[in-house]
């Protein structure tokens, strides 16, 4: 109960954003709810910190991120659960049983989709190949091409979803590897240009695949204000469309709530990103009403 409670309590303090120009006064009938839930950069972490940690004391864990994620869905089963990258490295776990654990104990929460970080890498392309049967779920990554390398076929640019009959379209975008990452450990996988994929896949889910929710999993960063240059959640937010939310991670940035930003034709876009090590869990809720019209509500969740 006192879960509950505190999910209840930190969601309302949250303010309503209007996406495409609509708020929840435009429908005239009850919303439909699609929740998000969402991590990045867990690197490994299986356990809590411990009482005597100075800066995460009793926080995070993949058994209490379970509880969290159960009780939500009991709430509402419209529900997705999704990783912006970085699932591997971090603590002897991975050391040891090299992501094997990492991805049976996501299928057992039952992640519905993935995108790839850079420390996923730190194997090689035949050990995260290695341990893809243990993942029930799908990778997505629309601007690493791994046609010439053991990867290929194994992740796909986007993946939809429906959810009480809306459309929800889910593709990945990569940080570039070259001077990040060994080259011997992504081999011939090339990487394109994260704003050009981002424009096509935004078109190919909205007029092809007539999807409702469009939402990009990043492993590009949120925000580089030193380097301006270089691809980022935000700046692909701005230079975008069709496109309603960034789910982020590699910078391991901490956000209270989804920042919300203006796109190429002016409407509003979450983007939003939990820090790292499932210290937190990321939660927003979509509401669609008449002709599908959407607004949005998210917070970030202490584990």
């Amino acid at each position: 109960m006192k879960r509950r409670e505190f999910i209840q309590q930190t969601t309302a303090a949250t303010a309503l954003v209007g996406l495409g120009g609509f708020g929840l006064q435009s429908f005239s009938s009850a919303p439909k709810k699609i929740t998000i839930l969402h991590t990045n950069d867990v690197h490994s972490h299986i356990d809590p910190f411990g009482p005597e940690d100075g800066r995460n004391p009793n926080q995070g864990g993949i058994a209490r991120r379970a509880t969290l994620i159960e009780g939500i869905r009991a709430e509402n089963p419209n529900t997705l659960l999704l990783d912006a990258g970085d699932i591997f490295q971090g603590t002897p776990y991975f050391n040891y049983y090299g992501g094997e654990l990492e991805f049976k104990l996501m299928s057992m929460l039952k992640y519905d989709a993935a995108t790839i970080g850079n420390h996923d890498f730190d194997n090689g392309l035949e050990g995260l190949y290695a341990q893809l049967p243990h993942a029930k779920f799908d990778f997505v990554s629309a601007n690493y091409d791994f046609s010439n390398t053991i990867m290929d076929t194994h992740a796909k640019p986007y993946k939809t979803f429906v959810k009480n009959g809306i459309k929800i379209g889910v593709f990945g975008l990569g940080i570039e590897l070259a001077g990040l990452v060994d080259k011997n450990m992504y081999k011939e996988t090339v990487y394109l240009n994260p704003v050009e994929i981002a424009q096509d896949m935004s078109r190919v889910l909205k007029e092809y695949e007539k999807c409702d929710l469009i939402i990009c999993l990043s492993h590009l960063g949120y925000n580089y204000r030193n380097n301006e240059d270089k691809p980022s959640d935000l700046s692909l937010a701005k230079l975008t469309k069709d496109i309603d939310l960034f789910i982020g991670g590699h910078t391991h940035t901490f956000l209270p709530q989804p920042t919300i930003v203006k796109n190429s034709v002016d409407q509003n876009v979450l983007v939003n990103q939990v820090g790292c090590y499932g210290i937190n869990l990321g939660k927003i809720d979509f509401y669609f009403g008449n002709n599908k019209n959407t607004s949005a509500e998210g917070v970030s969740i202490l584990v």
